[in-house]
């Protein structure tokens, strides 16, 4: 079986999040995390952006990249908090360009009281949190285990 290793970056607002919801999702092969549902995955990193502007981009990859990461996700936590990372698109174009890594949106599947607040007020309405966010949409059932 493919072994593919993995890094994920919180949004520095969630820094005293336990990753419960992306190690559960991991596990369980849910949200962004089902496209690995063929393969071996392992976690060689995990840590914050370091707030805005979101200093640890430029760096927490290179630690990842040493531990033999070749994905890196962007957590569910910056699609879904109040407001969206305004920096997410920069941070999937820089972390290719600078390290070589795939950028992946998401990690655990959007929480459906998430879904629902960010659905009235049109937040995602964009193309680019169309595409943002499709990995980690499942569907209802999936979402209030989440919430």
């Amino acid at each position: 079986m493919e072994k593919v290793k993995i890094g994920i970056i919180i949004c520095n607002r969630y820094h005293t999040c336990a990753g419960g919801k992306c190690f559960r999702a991991l596990q369980n092969r849910e949200g962004a995390f089902e496209m690995y549902k063929d393969k071996d995955v392992e976690l060689v990193g995990y840590t914050t952006c370091g707030g805005c502007p979101g200093g640890n981009i430029e760096y927490a990859p290179a630690e990842m990249k040493k531990n033999g990461a070749t994905h890196i996700h962007l957590a569910t936590g910056l699609l879904v908090g109040y407001p969206p990372c305004p920096r997410l698109n920069h941070f999937a174009k820089f972390i290719p360009e600078k390290y070589g890594l795939k950028v992946i949106f998401g990690t655990h599947p959007i929480p459906q009281k998430y879904f629902t607040t960010h659905t009235n007020l049109n937040t995602w309405n964009s193309s680019f949190y169309k595409e943002a966010i499709k990995d980690t949409l499942t569907n209802e059932a999936t979402r209030l285990q989440y919430d």
